[in-house]
């Protein structure tokens, strides 16, 4: 697939995109960025992925997760460009920005 025009379409590199956001790394198995987050509960979890899902809805952006328990592990890549995007950093900030308001982290 070649790459898009479209600004926010433009491939990054992860490990570049991973250095400018607290927490992510690059993905080694493939153009991605990761992190997992912790929270106390499931429902403390779950809460924060209903929250993420409707910003997702709205930036028609989404993320792959996976959740047991109190654990988020979150993949962001954006498929139509093969890679990661300003799209991802975008949800990856906002994703930080909904956890840091419900944690206080240091």
């Amino acid at each position: 697939m070649a790459a898009s025009t479209k600004p926010d379409l433009a491939r990054l590199d992860p490990a570049e995109a991973a250095a400018t956001l607290d927490g992510w790394s690059a993905d080694a198995a493939r153009p991605a960025l990761r992190r997992t987050f912790l929270f106390a509960d499931f429902a403390e979890a779950f809460g924060f992925m209903s929250r993420i899902a409707i910003l997702a809805e709205k930036q028609d952006h989404h993320p792959e997760w996976f959740n047991v328990y109190n654990r988020v592990e979150v993949t962001l890549t954006t498929h139509d460009a093969g890679g990661v995007t300003a799209r991802d950093v975008s949800l990856a900030r906002a994703m930080d920005a909904a956890f840091r308001a419900r944690h206080s982290v240091s």
